[in-house]
């Protein structure tokens, strides 16, 4: 269930870039691919940041998924939100599977 459409909300999350390194170095790619899009894999794993670049994105969807309300339930995945960057480097959500469907086409602000 999606809040209200036009209630605005608002959702905050750090992440812990060490923390965020650890996990990585344990648990290689199968985390990566149960959190990230293969383009988002692609675009930090080429970054000198790359873990920064991680962590970044994991909070924007950790962020996402409270202003919403919702977590992940009613079969979402971590890999329907994307952290894309426009030409400028602006970052936006990209969503897959019916998401912005499901969003009910509202705009969603990073």
């Amino acid at each position: 269930m999606v809040p209200n459409v036009h209630t605005p909300a608002i959702g905050i999350d750090l992440c812990d870039i060490n923390r965020f390194r650890r996990s990585v170095e344990k648990n290689g790619s199968r985390l990566l691919q149960k959190l990230f899009t293969a383009d988002e894999i692609g675009f930090c794993k080429n970054r000198v940041t790359k873990y920064e670049c991680f962590a970044a994105r994991f909070a924007a969807k950790e962020a996402l998924l409270k202003a919403l309300g919702t977590g992940l339930r009613n079969n979402l995945r971590w890999t329907d939100i994307e952290v894309k960057n426009d030409d400028l480097g602006k970052p936006y959500f990209k969503f897959h599977r019916g998401l912005n469907d499901r969003l009910q086409n509202r705009t969603v602000l990073l």
